[in-house]
């Protein structure tokens, strides 16, 4: 079993999870830049201060965010670790990290554009010529090793000029931002990008980090989801008119989801639940609202403010494909209390050291599931197993494990494609080389085919080493997934 000639393999990042240079080349504060590390047991938060001179933390965990308090500044306090300020200096080291892709024959690289290296507050009238440049010299690198960019215009990210002034997504200004920044990004990369992303896993977004809202609650973040769909569609609509031929998807977090038992309330319950997961691909791939949508706003107590044109918008700007993350699975009854990533236990499936279910079989059936609702391509544009590396004494990195569940969760995918029928462009791997892990903020829990010398506190030479995946990798993509049966 093999998948075609044309299936794009390669490997996705973010910009604040990699690139470092917070601060170089013109660059503005991001949202992320304050956003400290953490661990499972003590959540990442943005720090912050207040107008009598108190400072504080408010838990910023991408699922489960807190409010900043009224009149709360994000500032930089001493003796905390900021993980973006460094990341693992791919701005500096770009190079050598694409070369190293391309030793393992990526035909791909999924990477995010920093807003903010782009335009430093999002409302100059004309861009840092630096940060383009930056992005143009990374994709003149790609296109040597004939790797194709894919490009996240969006990655749970803004200037914070942005946040401050207009809460960020809470304001329809904020759409105009970021269409002037759309237009920029396809008029100097449209030639060497044909693949783009609008949003990154837009059905997990919330708070200040990913938002720029101060606020949490339901009704700040359905309202400042509605002017990302606003924006996606304007987006993909100038998109296609810059640059004729150009695919536009937009990025769901996926989770295979199961009933915990055939008692019907807790299949209504996971009726309900998956509803509340596909509402944010229903708008952007169907360009309306689902007629559900009235029970979530209901339950949630929620009164979206919209204007007359904006049905319109929405319906001239669907996406071209279908782009998720898979991770895991979750299992939900009428007793559940989850968020995107969590759920009650699943008996029958092991555990990461990280807490999450290990479920090759469920990206089966949500590749399954998204290709049936939405009869549209589907691209796999992260997947990957977080865990702890360790290099033995003779300095090999033996990752068996992750070996494993790569294996799997490909096999799985392969299935999809060839007996299940299901359109699927391609697979990028959720960070090729080590990276800031998004939930936790840590370097310990590692993803990647390349380790990256740094400990959780910044600390280390960032030396770049191929673990034992790297060329089992290699060797996948070289057969099309071939050697996977072997």
């Amino acid at each position: 079993m093999r998948v075609s000639d044309s299936f794009l393999w390669g490997g996705a990042t973010a910009s604040f999870q990699v690139e470092g240079g917070y601060q170089e080349d013109g660059r503005g504060l991001s949202t992320h830049d304050y956003e400290t590390d953490g661990s499972v047991q003590e959540p990442r938060a943005i720090t912050y201060r207040l107008p009598d001179g108190t400072t504080g933390r408010a838990r910023s965990s991408f699922f489960d965010p807190e409010d900043l308090p009224d009149h709360a500044v994000p500032c930089f306090l001493d003796g905390s670790y900021y993980p973006s300020h460094k990341a693992v200096d791919h701005y500096h080291r770009w190079k050598e990290d694409i070369a190293l892709m391309a030793g393992m024959g990526f035909r791909v690289y999924r990477f995010s554009v920093c807003w903010s290296r782009i335009f430093p507050t999002g409302e100059e009238d004309k861009p840092n010529e630096a940060g383009l440049k930056f992005y143009e010299d990374l994709m003149d690198e790609l296109q040597k090793y004939h790797m194709e960019p894919l490009i996240t215009i969006h990655h749970d990210e803004l200037p914070v000029y942005l946040a401050e002034t207009y809460d960020g997504w809470s304001s329809r200004h904020t759409i105009d931002c970021y269409i002037k920044y759309c237009r920029t990004l396809f008029e100097r990369f449209g030639t060497r990008c044909r693949y783009w992303l609008t949003f990154n896993e837009i059905n997990a977004v919330r708070g200040y980090a990913a938002c720029g809202t101060h606020k949490c609650d339901n009704q700040t973040h359905y309202n400042a989801v509605h002017h990302m769909f606003l924006a996606s569609a304007k987006a993909v609509k100038l998109g296609h008119e810059m640059m004729p031929g150009s695919m536009f998807g937009a990025m769901y977090a996926a989770s295979a989801l199961y009933p915990a038992t055939c008692r019907p309330e807790d299949v209504f319950r996971h009726m309900q639940k998956r509803r509340e997961t596909y509402f944010f691909m229903d708008v952007m791939a169907r360009g309306c609202y689902p007629s559900y949508t009235k029970d979530i706003f209901n339950r949630r107590k929620v009164t979206l403010h919209t204007e007359p044109e904006d049905a319109d918008i929405l319906k001239n700007g669907t996406l071209d494909y279908i782009s998720f993350s898979y991770y895991r699975s979750n299992v939900i009854s009428v007793d559940t209390v989850s968020n995107v990533i969590s759920g009650d236990p699943n008996p029958y499936l092991q555990v990461t050291p990280w807490g999450w279910p290990v479920d090759p079989l469920g990206l089966r059936f949500v590749m399954n599931e998204l290709y049936d609702r939405y009869q549209k391509p589907l691209f796999i544009v992260e997947n990957g197993l977080g865990a702890v590396d360790t290099i033995e004494e003779d300095g090999r990195i033996q990752d068996d494990y992750r070996i494993a569940y790569l294996r799997d969760h490909l096999k799985e995918m392969m299935r999809a494609i060839n007996e299940d029928g299901v359109d699927c462009l391609g697979y990028t791997m959720w960070g090729p080389m080590d990276l800031v892990s998004l939930s936790t903020g840590e370097m310990k829990k590692r993803y990647g085919f390349i380790y990256v010398d740094m400990d959780d506190k910044g600390n280390g030479t960032l030396e770049r080493k191929k673990k034992k995946s790297y060329d089992w990798m290699a060797e996948v993509i070289a057969t099309h997934g071939e050697s996977l049966w072997m």
